[in-house]
């Protein structure tokens, strides 16, 4: 009974001490994290706006191509009209002074605000990224666990070998076999698009719909990803697995399952979390490929009509919304690390 009583005391305590190190987190920690972060969103809106002007041309001058015969008065009036004629340091503090009001400004190109335009594609590139996110984390943080505890093995050699191969292909190339492979020769997926034009479906079959369209815009960008979280993880187990406490737990005499998935798992997913996080960039800029190969309507498709178009209010509203989504990420990642090792909270 006294053996029992201060098994269970030890845990209460344990419990205490790590609510005590999230409450830590929560309350000293994040609060510093977002101010730091708004300091460096502003970082990143002045720096986008200098890169994007470095580039020749503007709206005025697409539109006035498209015309067909611009004279210089009308290609003048439209820079009048957008605000172009402005030095370009008055541009920067008006745009600044938008920023700071949550104003995005206009899209030329559109005639629509561009907040109107981002929060209208922004669900269709979600409903890519979270099933990416989540197959990828889950399909390659598996074969990473099973390829580590059977390390030497002919398995061991099959997934290194295919996320080797996955990893190495560039994500349009796989998106274009796909096309070629499920949509033209077997007609199983269709080639593009979020829904079938002139269907007119309604409940469960519409939902069914966008599903079959978003197969394959998104298999083609979770396999780069998948790739990378197994090789991540397989390293990451093998390095846990010669630590000392694991083979503390293994003289115990504990079970090879219970090594594995209660002491070894939680401390390699520490590092898989933190790409996790990183990732969420790389997949924004794998989207504009992907949606522009799949003609699917979110921000990367619309990111690349706006290079084209030279919208650049439009860009830059983009180029914002995902880096306050990059880092809005790595603040959630930042507090899911008190879930896999609370001393973290204490830095």
């Amino acid at each position: 009974m006294a053996a029992a009583a201060r098994m269970i005391g030890d845990r209460a305590q344990k419990s205490r001490k790590r609510w005590m190190t999230t409450d830590n987190f929560f309350l000293k920690v994040l609060p510093a994290r977002i101010l730091r972060s708004i300091l460096i969103i502003a970082a990143i809106a002045a720096l986008n706006f200098g890169i994007v002007h470095l580039a020749p041309g503007d709206v005025a001058d697409v539109l006035a191509g498209e015309s067909g015969a611009a004279s210089p008065e009308f290609i003048e009036d439209l820079r009048v009209r957008f605000g172009l004629d402005k030095p370009l340091w008055q541009q920067f503090l008006i745009y600044m002074g938008q920023i700071a009001q949550f104003d995005l400004g206009y899209s030329f190109r559109f005639s629509r605000p561009v907040i109107d335009l981002v929060l209208e594609r922004l669900p269709a590139t979600l409903m890519l990224m979270i099933p990416t996110l989540f197959l990828a984390f889950v399909v390659g943080t598996s074969l990473g666990v099973a390829a580590a505890r059977r390390a030497g093995r002919w398995s061991d050699a099959v997934v290194s070998i295919t996320a080797l191969f996955f990893y190495a292909m560039p994500i349009f190339w796989i998106g274009v076999m796909m096309i070629v492979l499920f949509s033209v020769k077997l007609r199983w997926l269709p080639t593009g698009g979020m829904i079938t034009i002139g269907a007119d479906y309604a409940g469960l079959d519409h939902i069914l719909d966008i599903a079959r369209h978003m197969v394959m815009p998104v298999v083609a960008l979770s396999l780069f990803h998948t790739a990378f979280y197994a090789r991540l993880m397989r390293a990451s187990m093998l390095e846990i697995f010669t630590q000392d406490f694991v083979v503390t737990a293994r003289a115990k005499g504990l079970s090879e399952n219970r090594i594995v998935y209660k002491h070894v798992l939680r401390n390699a997913l520490l590092p898989v979390v933190t790409v996790l996080g990183l990732h969420i960039a790389n997949l924004l800029g794998g989207a504009v490929l992907v949606e522009t190969v799949f003609s699917w309507p979110g921000l990367g498709r619309l990111a690349f009509e706006s290079v084209l178009s030279r919208d650049l209010n439009l860009l830059l509203g983009i180029l914002l919304c995902s880096s306050v989504l990059v880092i809005v990420t790595n603040l959630t990642i930042d507090a899911a690390y008190q879930f896999l090792d609370p001393r973290i909270g204490a830095r």
